[in-house]
């Protein structure tokens, strides 16, 4: 209130008050600041005290790989399990795309303290200092995966490089198999995916960029291999009325990480419970529901650096990439 009365008795900047005036304005202004860094200074970090109970769930964070509500409701049953073996509560929720999990992540105040992040993502999210990966997805007994590029198979399309000039739909620009490896993949060719290309449609899945392509909405497409036999039910001749043209090489899997921070005693009990999930039916069914996970193995952050490797030699940065 003192500091109001002075600027109001003695503005500065109307020309009224002394000049000796000023000068106890400039240092009463100087103590504010200063003491506002200093509040700001010790204000606590973000408390991890009751994290896995009712009133502090852990926020485990999931991306629309396919259709979202059969990822959630997996994941929910996930959370279900785990609860009933630790105790501890989990709330999963499905973001609108990974740059959102990685700013919930990213936060002061974390939004989302557990996620499952694909390669890229995962990479972007470590390089700010929020991300520590626990767990790597396998599929078919490997934790690696490929992508694929896929087109109608009357369009005439046979190799990459007649996609030039071509209309993309990709489920995301911070997907890995959707857009980042296919991006290296032109560059090699001498395709700027930026200058080159005809339109790309962000699809929100894997799913939905092939349904595109069977649809006529994009010349060609990309996503893992297969996400079109997730959607023959609703395009049961999906796969002979598209074909795929070009395979990704090997890509790290999916997996999950805990924000960076996050107290190891609860990482230990949560990594145990999770792994245990696979030794029951009702385990794989909610991993298999929710990302087509048939196991989970433990690595660490050196398991990317050949991913990383491929980054560097590509000669793209992961800021770039990410469209920062």
């Amino acid at each position: 209130m003192y500091l109001i009365y002075i600027l109001i008795k003695y503005n500065p900047f109307n020309g009224g008050g002394k000049m000796k005036d000023r000068k106890k304005i400039f240092i009463v202004l100087s103590l504010v600041v200063i003491s506002a860094m200093i509040f700001v200074a010790c204000q606590p970090k973000y408390s991890w005290e009751g994290i896995g109970t009712e009133e502090n769930p852990i926020l485990f964070a999931a991306v629309p790989s396919g259709e979202t509500e059969r990822v959630l409701s997996g994941f929910e049953d996930m959370a279900d399990m785990i609860f009933e073996s630790t105790g501890l509560v989990i709330e999963p929720f499905v973001a609108t795309s990974y740059a959102g999990v990685i700013e919930a992540m990213c936060q002061d105040q974390p939004k989302a303290h557990m996620a499952a992040l694909a390669t890229f993502s995962y990479v972007l999210a470590n390089e700010k200092g929020c991300a520590d990966v626990a767990l790597v997805s396998t599929r078919y007994g490997s934790a690696f995966y490929n992508g694929q590029f896929v087109v109608l198979a009357d369009s005439g399309f046979e190799t990459l490089e007649d996609l030039k000039g071509a209309s993309w739909c990709a489920s995301e620009k911070l997907s890995t198999s959707g857009y980042i490896i296919p991006s290296i993949m032109f560059k090699g060719l001498g395709i700027d995916v930026e200058t080159d290309m005809g339109e790309v449609v962000e699809a929100g899945s894997h799913e939905a960029a092939m349904a595109g392509v069977y649809n006529g909405d994009c010349d060609f497409g990309t996503s893992y291999v297969d996400a079109r036999s997730r959607i023959e039910e609703d395009y049961p001749d999906i796969l002979e009325k598209t074909k795929v043209i070009a395979v990704e090489p090997d890509i790290p899997n999916d997996g999950i990480q805990f924000v960076t921070g996050f107290p190891e005693d609860v990482k230990a009990t949560l990594v145990k419970a999770i792994l245990a999930l696979f030794e029951t039916e009702e385990g794989l069914a909610a991993m298999d529901a929710a990302y087509q996970w048939s196991g989970l193995v433990e690595k660490g952050d050196d398991f990317y650096e050949p991913f990383r490797q491929i980054l560097d030699a590509s000669g793209m940065d992961i800021a770039d990439l990410a469209g920062e």
